[in-house]
């Protein structure tokens, strides 16, 4: 499942592609015909970003909102595009490129009033100005569930995915079976600031970079990715200490960790 990064890489390039200019909206597939209908030929007047939410801003108040979940992407061509190929939800044209939605989660319609209510049940995202991370912080604090199914809780930190939970969590050597209640303040701030600074190089990079520079070497990460310190590293040798890195599924996600390194 594409994380935060992703989506707030999308509403930067989405903005820059198509923002303060009308958009061709369609749908070939034909799930979302009338939605798009609603909003083809509109300004799109910005397009914004909130954990893992995608929001199309457009001239009128229509926005519309996208949750790509586990198998949706956009790719991206440029004008004139070639016909739709697969299961296109949602084509945008625009004056120099298109961009085609296949497999989302959502893709919706919907008003300010309802992008206000879906932010309301998020945690605050890292990526956001002047995040609210008091109430991260008083969500873990108060939970007796483990940390490291906390993290992936989008009501307690929006915009954290499988990857960033577990390499977070390594880099600050807390085991990802503590409980929240014993996850000290200072704990929490300084993996907070460490977590904003990795998302933003995502944005920046287009990919999740983790491993810090003297300790990037040894085997390459999982088919081409860059290192890591944990994840998808079940079985092979702890980059610092040596031990085993185990996996478990918690709460329905894989996780990763160095049992002797995060004790």
């Amino acid at each position: 499942m594409p994380e935060g990064h992703t989506i707030h890489r999308l509403a930067r390039l989405h903005q820059k592609r198509f923002g303060g200019a009308p958009v061709i909206v369609t749908s070939p597939q034909e799930r979302f015909a009338d939605s798009a209908e609603a909003v083809s030929g509109r300004v799109l007047r910005k397009a914004d970003a909130y954990g893992k939410h995608l929001f199309h801003h457009y001239q009128g108040g229509a926005v519309v909102h996208v949750h790509l979940g586990l198998y949706g992407k956009f790719t991206e061509q440029q004008v004139p595009m070639r016909a739709p190929v697969g299961q296109v939800r949602m084509r945008m044209v625009g004056e120099e490129y298109g961009t085609d939605l296949r497999g989302p989660t959502a893709c919706e319609v919907i008003h300010q009033d309802e992008v206000d209510d879906i932010i309301a049940r998020l945690g605050p995202d890292p990526l956001r100005r002047n995040p609210d991370t008091e109430k991260a912080w008083t969500r873990i604090s108060k939970s007796r569930r483990p940390i490291g199914a906390l993290l992936m809780d989008q009501k307690v930190i929006a915009g954290v995915g499988n990857v960033y939970r577990n390499e977070l969590l390594y880099r600050h050597l807390i085991d990802p079976h503590r409980p929240g209640t014993h996850v000290g303040a200072e704990e929490f701030d300084e993996a907070w600031t460490d977590l904003v600074a990795l998302m933003k190089v995502g944005v920046r990079r287009g990919r999740i970079i983790t491993i810090r520079r003297e300790d990037d070497k040894g085997p390459e990460g999982i088919r081409g990715r860059p290192r890591s310190y944990v994840y998808r590293r079940a079985g092979e040798a702890c980059r610092i200490c040596g031990d085993t890195i185990r996996t478990e599924v918690m709460e329905g996600r894989n996780l990763f960790w160095c049992p002797t390194c995060q004790r």
